[in-house]
């Protein structure tokens, strides 16, 4: 039997709530992984409670969303200290926060509160979703004991995200993303608009935004906007995430070569340029947060006759992808801010990039995760970190 369309949700809900209860039962710590072949989502568990949940299309908007509604003079694109890779920059940033004693401990609660409570909301609008559970350490984010989600917070949370979750399909709306944004459609009359609407109709609000500027439901926000949409007047795009700030991350690094002293690399989340005068060199690009692999890459790459792209952050170093049309791209399967999978999608179904090798870097090599990276478009998978011997034979297999 095929599940409706109207059941589907709840049914990934109903799968939800019940991992969620075994997990908060045991006192875990670790990842609970919920993806599909466009999506991945991570929930963060910290002895049993839920810490923090990332995925989705947009998760600085979320984020921005939440800090606007519970913190809204938090100052948060402040020059940070050194972040580590090992969890979600936003939890580092509340945690920041609070021994700054910019944000209070119930302030950062409620921002953790909103943001799992959208996330829930998307992961109930996924489809085919598969999950799986990865260990962590114990305590590694910084955070006060009472701003994680207990079993009975969790859900509170989750009925909520169901019931909107509920009025969304009662007003047939189950067919589309929150994530859309309405867009003024060019063969139409802007002055059907009222004036008062159309800063909302200029590619930058997303209908989750435009809940928040306009302090309506989400769903309240959608149907006012659906007869313009059957009309013509507007269409639903997708449109990027808003760009991270600078986020400075210091690794420690030991070079074999010089005495086994550790050299610092500050990396920046932003992208490095390409000289115009070696540009006959092929060009790989590296998609992956980590300047520790960027740095290994980099060691085996450029001795080796190759020009190297690194970029930490897909959706902000897109446009360099664009500038620079490299030969071949090496794209890390778990991001912190986007999942392997939709990127390489994204870039499939970019005409630029639809014949190039793409070459997925991963721990995670089994069957599934092949299958899954097949259906996405990936050339190959690469073991993570990648020797240099097969780094270099992958390479110089499509780059002739």
């Amino acid at each position: 039997m095929i599940a409706s369309r109207a059941e589907l949700p709840q049914m990934i809900l109903t799968r939800l709530t019940e991992e969620l209860d075994k997990l908060s039962k045991h006192s875990t710590n670790g990842i609970l992984i919920f993806y599909n072949h466009t999506v991945l989502w991570n929930l963060h568990f910290n002895d049993g409670k839920l810490i923090y949940a990332t995925g989705g299309m947009h998760p600085v908007r979320r984020w921005n969303r939440a800090l606007k509604q519970h913190c809204p003079n938090w100052d948060w694109n402040f020059e940070s200290p050194e972040l580590s890779e090992n969890q979600p920059w936003e939890c580092q940033l509340l945690a920041q926060g609070i021994s700054r004693k910019q944000l209070s401990a119930i302030q950062a609660k409620l921002v953790i509160r909103t943001i799992v409570q959208e996330c829930f909301f998307e992961l109930g609008n996924s489809k085919d979703l598969k999950n799986d559970w990865k260990p962590t350490q114990k305590d590694i984010f910084h955070l006060p004991q009472l701003i994680a989600l207990s079993s009975w917070e969790i859900l509170s949370v989750l009925t909520k995200a169901t019931n909107t979750q509920k009025k969304w399909q009662a007003a047939g709306l189950d067919h589309l993303s929150p994530c859309l944004a309405p867009i003024l459609s060019p063969t139409a009359n802007p002055q059907v608009i009222p004036d008062s609407e159309k800063k909302y109709f200029n590619s930058n609000f997303t209908l989750w935004d435009m809940a928040i500027e306009q302090e309506k439901s989400v769903t309240e926000v959608a149907v006012s906007i659906m007869p313009w949409v059957d009309k013509g007047v507007l269409e639903l795009q997708k449109i990027p995430d808003l760009p991270l700030p600078t986020i400075k991350q210091v690794v420690a690094v030991t070079n074999s070569q010089s005495e086994n002293k550790p050299i610092t690399f500050v990396q920046e989340a932003v992208q490095e340029s390409v000289p115009k005068s070696v540009e006959k060199q092929p060009l790989i690009a590296c998609i992956d947060d980590s300047p520790v692999l960027a740095y290994t890459l980099r060691k085996i790459l450029i001795p080796a006759g190759y020009q190297m792209l690194s970029i930490p952050e897909p959706m902000r170093g897109f446009s360099q992808l664009i500038e620079y049309k490299p030969d071949l791209i090496l794209l890390d399967l778990l991001l912190p801010n986007a999942d392997g999978y939709s990127i390489c999608k994204f870039l499939r179904d970019t005409p630029t990039f639809r014949n190039t090798p793409i070459i997925f870097l991963t721990e995670r090599n089994n069957p599934v995760d092949r299958a899954h990276a097949m259906l996405v478009g990936a050339t190959e998978f690469l073991g993570k970190p990648p020797q240099p011997e097969d780094l270099l034979q992958i390479v110089q297999k499509y780059i002739r």
